[in-house]
């Protein structure tokens, strides 16, 4: 079962920086979906709320990502005490288990993405893992980490082998046999590296499946890229530290004619 909320919370009011934070996980969410990342009703992608250590905004688990909205987001903290939603809410048990592991051990994590792609799941499945045959790849090269799968993410006790796995800095992270995570220092972060992982899955898997050599990039120019990506100098906005503000603003544009109810809403 997940966690249920049988009554409604109080809200507090809640800060301008919550309220964006709120903005831009709904917009994950249906970016997720716009691009085909998302699996139903499940997986799960989630925000520390600003200005705590312990509670974090998650997706109302049955609602499909497409219609997640800013105000239906469940606030839940790392016990799993549901502080902010609305009566009969209740989050995803797996999710809960994967979220609140991250957001324990990685303070620098606002947010975590999770998605089961057709794709990152057959990535995951493979032995190799990632390999670093294209662009997007070498942007994870020997930044990727990996974590073997143990069922479906309901045992608490996995929490500490996951977060041993994902270590202090990584930001990406394979779940063997189950799909992709990408940590964000914020939502942008999280969303972009994870489409940039998701398509160096598919590409992989398309060179894999033509049966032809692969063309070895050297490995300075693995870690060259990297290191690249790593800057983000070649995408600042002027006068911006974020190196993912400029697409993520273009990303926005993507939703705003698309649904009768905004992301924002």
């Amino acid at each position: 079962m997940g966690i249920q909320l049988a009554t409604a919370t109080p809200r507090s009011p809640r800060s301008d920086a919550e309220q964006q934070v709120r903005a831009d996980l709904a917009a994950a969410y249906r970016l997720v979906a716009h691009y085909g990342m998302d699996d139903s009703i499940y997986t799960h992608i989630s925000a520390r709320v600003p200005g705590t250590h312990d509670r974090f905004l998650i997706n109302p688990f049955g609602t499909l990502f497409r219609d997640i909205t800013a105000s239906s987001l469940v606030c839940i903290d790392l016990d799993g005490n549901i502080v902010d939603g609305a009566p009969g809410q209740d989050v995803n048990p797996a999710g809960f288990t994967i979220h609140s592991a991250v957001h324990a051990a990685r303070p620098d994590a606002l947010c975590v993405l999770h998605t089961h792609t057709v794709a990152g799941v057959a990535v995951s499945s493979l032995a190799c893992g990632l390999q670093p045959c294209n662009q997007w790849a070498l942007q994870f090269h020997d930044r990727v980490v990996y974590h073997d799968f143990e069922g479906i993410a309901l045992d608490h006790e996995e929490r500490e082998r996951l977060v041993a796995d994902l270590g202090a800095s990584a930001r990406a992270m394979i779940l063997r046999n189950h799909g992709l995570l990408t940590l964000g220092r914020s939502v942008a972060e999280a969303f972009i590296l994870m489409h940039n992982l998701e398509r160096a899955c598919r590409v992989q898997l398309a060179v894999q499946s033509s049966g032809e050599a692969v063309y070895a990039v050297p490995e300075a120019i693995r870690e060259k890229t990297a290191r690249q990506y790593e800057s983000g100098d070649s995408n600042r906005l002027a006068g911006s530290a974020d190196p993912y503000a400029r697409e993520w603003r273009a990303l926005l544009q993507r939703l705003e004619p698309a649904a009768p109810v905004p992301y924002h809403a």
